[in-house]
């Protein structure tokens, strides 16, 4: 099934649902509303953005927004992130002005001085505690609240600067293994559970897959920043040592490589994981995050084998009826508009074979957004009624079927902050 409408009209169709920053539809009220890229303004404004950028939408939208966004102080420092407070609107700041040059100068220079001193206190940190033997916490070094979502940042804005051989530094410690008591673990191994908070059903812990909150965020980032010219001592090699570790978690299927989202200590003791059951193939956990993570690095490490193997993965993910059975919403973090916008990105980087395979199966993910045939407008309103935000609602999903169609801004790489933007375009 595909839509039979162009994927761009949805795109259109939901932002002018979310014309006006001060709509009392919205939760204005919630203390997060401001500042969260996840949920909030900052992502409904990367959609205006987008759009403004492929001439959908007049410019003026995505600066009221903007400046909604910033009318009262930002967040910043340690209780900021990636996705909140000033990194969060640095982001979305930073892709306007690539489209529109000089734009917001004054305000990116005085974020980008915030964002680059907090990476410096965080990449102290973390090295101070792997320094004693500690294990880190997810916010750490995830893709959502740490350093690898801080590094995503920096390649794009600051890819000269000190900051990002710093962080990259990190994560190449990160990879080595840590000796915890009698055993050796992963160096992202974390005592907590998926939710980064201590869990009796993770005694021991786990070490998280993901590309959200694992180990496949900073696969992706050392793999783009070297792609980029960016290398630092051990980057290849804790590229090859991630790609190690997940090669002895996949399993292979009929339906092709499966990773299991994460392994707990009693799996990694008996080297084994649970058994393998349909997950849904996402962005957050799942093959298409894990695909992509590892095309990128098999073209940083120019393995031709792994490559072929990542590509035809998420091919056969997206091919597999019980997977697709299993992904049950249309959002961008782990549903139907995730999933294209992996397979578009990965199209764009792929062989030439699999790049002509791809492209139906983004159709056919594009006409999941809209099972019934309602239209643009009333997939739309349900869509915003759900939520209205980037990660889990409507202004995500409606940056992927702007971004999977020919209106798109073929320059656009909006979706660095989920290390999924394809190798060819510029990140600056």
């Amino acid at each position: 099934m595909t839509l039979p409408y162009e994927s761009h009209d949805l795109a259109v169709a939901v932002a002018d649902l979310l014309a006006h920053p001060d709509d009392p539809r919205l939760p204005i009220q919630q203390p997060w509303w401001r500042q969260s890229l996840a949920l909030g303004v900052p992502g409904i404004a990367l959609l205006h953005v987008e759009l403004a950028a492929a001439g959908l939408r007049p410019w003026q939208r995505p600066h009221h927004w903007l400046a909604a966004a910033t009318s009262r102080p930002v967040t910043a420092g340690p209780d900021s992130h990636p996705f909140h407070g000033a990194p969060a609107l640095a982001y979305v700041l930073a892709c306007a002005a690539t489209h529109r040059p000089g734009a917001y100068a004054h305000a990116l220079e005085e974020l980008d001085q915030v964002i680059t001193a907090d990476a410096r206190r965080r990449v102290a940190a973390a090295h101070a505690r792997i320094d004693v033997g500690e294990l880190p916490a997810l916010a750490e070094f995830d893709a959502i609240r740490g350093l690898t979502g801080v590094g995503a940042y920096l390649l794009r804005r600051a890819p000269d600067g000190e900051e990002l051989p710093a962080v990259l530094g990190y994560l190449v410690r990160l990879t080595r293994p840590l000796p915890v008591g009698s055993e050796v673990l992963p160096g992202w191994w974390t005592g907590s559970g998926p939710s980064g908070h201590v869990d009796s059903r993770f005694p021991g812990g786990h070490g998280n897959h993901g590309m959200a909150h694992g180990i496949a965020g900073p696969l992706a980032l050392l793999a783009l920043a070297a792609l980029h010219g960016i290398v630092v001592d051990g980057q290849t090699a804790a590229i090859a040592r991630i790609c190690t570790w997940l090669d002895r978690w996949r399993h292979d299927s009929m339906a092709g490589a499966l990773w299991p989202y994460w392994i707990t200590r009693p799996q990694l003791r008996a080297d084994r994981a649970a058994t393998h059951r349909v997950q849904r193939p996402s962005w957050c956990y799942g093959t298409a995050g894990l695909a992509r993570a590892q095309q990128l690095a098999a073209l940083a490490l120019n393995d031709h084998v792994r490559r072929a193997t990542a590509e035809g993965t998420l091919v056969r993910a997206l091919a597999d009826p019980c997977q697709l059975a299993a992904t049950t919403d249309p959002s961008l973090c782990h549903g139907h508009a995730g999933l294209a916008q992996i397979a578009h990105r990965m199209a764009a980087d792929a062989l030439p074979d699999t790049a002509g395979t791809l492209g139906p199966l983004v159709s056919r993910l594009l006409g999941a957004l809209d099972p019934d045939g309602a239209g643009p407008r009333r997939t739309a309103v349900a869509l915003v009624a759900a939520s209205p935000g980037l990660l889990e609602g409507a202004a995500g999903v409606a940056l992927a079927a702007l971004s999977c169609s020919s209106a798109g801004a073929h320059t656009s790489s909006w979706d660095a902050c989920l290390l999924t933007a394809p190798i060819a375009h510029p990140l600056t």
